[in-house]
């Protein structure tokens, strides 16, 4: 069994460990490689997205409001808050006659700011980024998508994000099939952006994403609409984008907040379920990235990706004055 660590440096000392639960597991159940606890139970959190607009393409939510792949991409979303992106999710806003002052959403600071990679001399390439508001949170897109699921059924559009409305019982039902996690087993909670976040055993969302291997049908929209147009499932200097851009269709990846990430090895049917305990963001990309160049992806070396596997650690003034790395590689060859 692997124990798979991040640390923090300051300096040449560790200052902080990180550990990493990972599951590594295929469509049909069988669990190839773990570290730490595969049953661990886990709020999916935004890595539950490409299931919760699931049934967008189910029920006939896309036909109906002419929902594009582009669009659909945002609703699988955790965004930069670009002003490019803002501005695909108003167009669908107003398109289906909704209201920003609809979405539960708040406003936040960019993701682009807090998970985007800095240069070594602290500097970043520059986003163009839209002002803070409903529309421009990193969930709109998702939020959008279930008002149109909730218009399109002609339920109550109020509430939209509570446990037991329908919108969300919808998609508890497709955790439930997707995760193989019975529907009365699928714990729900609040999420940060208002929404139910649903937890799980850790393996099953490793085996939710190895399924989107071969999928056909509403899932294969999905994985389509994601791995054609990776730029708005986050954006620049976001590690989900760089990833799906430098293995185009061979690799879906979606990020969540406190430590989680779940990738599909498209071409391997085999799914990765990743949760650094602490819930460190950096520590995720680190520790995802080893997982997958175990497995035979080699990230850590490609030009686009190097740059995420040893984030450095920055003052107040911009100095580095430490960074992120593994003390030793993990070893999850799986033939």
């Amino acid at each position: 069994m692997n124990t798979l660590t991040v640390c923090s440096f300051r300096g040449k000392l560790i200052e902080t460990r990180h550990e990493v639960a990972v599951a590594i597991q295929d469509r049909d159940g069988v669990l190839h490689a773990v570290s730490g606890d595969p049953d661990l139970i886990v709020h999916v959190r935004s890595a539950a997205k490409p299931f919760q607009a699931l049934p967008l393409v189910e029920d006939g939510v896309m036909e109906a409001f002419d929902i594009s792949a582009r669009e659909l991409a945002l609703a699988c979303a955790s965004h930069n808050s670009e002003e490019y992106q803002v501005a695909a999710v108003s167009e669908w806003m107003q398109r289906c006659g909704l209201q920003e002052e609809q979405l539960v959403c708040g406003s936040h600071r960019p993701l682009a700011k807090d998970l985007g990679f800095r240069r070594d001399d602290g500097t970043w390439e520059d986003v163009e980024l839209a002002q803070p508001s409903r529309v421009a949170s990193n969930c709109s897109g998702k939020h959008t998508g279930m008002l149109s699921l909730a218009k399109f059924h002609g339920w109550d559009e109020a509430g939209y994000a509570v446990e037991g409305h329908p919108v969300q019982e919808r998609c508890r039902s497709v955790i439930s099939s997707w995760f193989d996690v019975p529907n009365n087993d699928v714990r729900g909670a609040v999420d940060g952006c208002g929404v139910v976040s649903w937890a799980v055993p850790l393996r099953a969302i490793a085996a939710g994403y190895a399924r989107m291997a071969n999928a056909d049908g509403p899932m294969q929209t999905i994985v389509s609409a994601m791995t054609t147009h990776p730029e708005l499932v986050a954006g620049k200097r976001r590690l989900c984008t760089a990833l799906m851009k430098a293995y185009p269709g061979q690799l879906l990846a979606k990020v969540g907040a406190g430590g989680v990430y779940g990738a599909a090895l498209l071409d391997r049917g085999l799914g990765v379920a990743i949760k650094v305990l602490d819930g460190d963001s950096k520590a995720t990309a680190v520790a995802l990235l080893a997982v997958l160049d175990s497995l035979g992806l080699d990230c850590r070396r490609s030009t686009p990706l190097s740059r995420f596997a040893n984030p450095v650690i920055l003052n107040t003034n911009g100095q580095v004055v430490g960074h992120y790395s593994l003390t030793r590689s993990p070893t999850f060859a799986i033939d």
